[in-house]
C-alpha cells in the first residue's frame, strides 16, 4: 500500500479490522467466526461503522472488549427469545 493515498474510509476499514482480529484473540476465535457472529446480530454496520467517529477515539483495547460484551448481550437475549 505504500505510495497510494490514505482515505477515511480505508483508515475506517483498518481499524475495524483491528478491533475484530483484537476482539477475536480475546475470545479465543477465528476472525472469520467473530465476523459471522457479528454480522448475524447487524453489529459491523450497526456498531462498528454507525458509532466509527466515537469509538475511533477510543484504544482498539477498550473497543474489541465492548463490541465482545455487546455481541455476548445481544447472543443471551437472541437464545432467551427463541426459547
Amino acid at each position: 500500500m505504500e505510495g497510494q493515498a490514505r482515505t477515511p474510509e480505508g483508515d475506517q476499514m483498518r481499524y475495524m479490522v483491528f478491533v475484530i482480529e483484537t476482539a477475536a484473540r480475546k475470545m479465543g476465535i477465528s476472525p472469520s467466526e467473530l465476523v459471522e457472529r457479528l454480522e448475524r446480530q447487524d453489529l459491523i454496520d450497526g456498531r462498528l461503522i454507525r458509532f466509527y467517529d466515537v469509538l475511533h477515539t477510543q484504544s482498539v483495547e477498550y473497543v474489541a472488549d465492548d463490541i465482545i460484551e455487546t455481541l455476548q448481550n445481544y447472543e443471551a437475549d437472541e437464545s432467551v427469545t427463541k426459547s
